[in-house]
């Protein structure tokens, strides 16, 4: 199977236009390759998919016949993206959520201390 339907298959993407799109851009590689979408998947293959600045990293288990539903994607592929690129987009969701609103202006000082204390806390 081809690595652009692939990501579609196990819905790393929502179309295939854009699995192909990320393919042509170089944000897919297979064994440390970048590749272009016409290649091919085959088990135990490493996939490492860059997509909105975080690098999933997978391995392919089984190819799937065709695109398969949410519950069962676990059975085609293992992930094995590190902790730290998840909380990274974690850290991005909360810094949308607290993006000031248009004509607001920069941050005040005491914006900034609050923003510097939240990332300095530990966890």
């Amino acid at each position: 199977m081809r690595i652009d339907k692939y990501l579609w298959c196990t819905r790393y993407y929502k179309t295939r236009n854009q699995a192909t799109e990320a393919c042509k851009k170089g944000q897919v590689q297979i064994n440390g390759q970048v590749v272009k979408p016409s290649r091919d998947v085959f088990p135990t293959d490493q996939i490492l998919v860059r997509k909105k600045q975080i690098n999933y990293q997978l391995t392919v288990l089984e190819i799937p016949d065709s695109r398969v539903g949410a519950k069962l994607v676990g059975l085609y592929r293992i992930d094995t993206t590190p902790e730290e690129a998840l909380q990274h987009d974690e850290l991005q969701r909360l810094a949308r959520e607290y993006y000031r609103k248009k004509g607001e202006g920069r941050p005040t000082k005491k914006d900034r201390r609050t923003i510097d204390d939240y990332l300095d806390e530990p966890e």
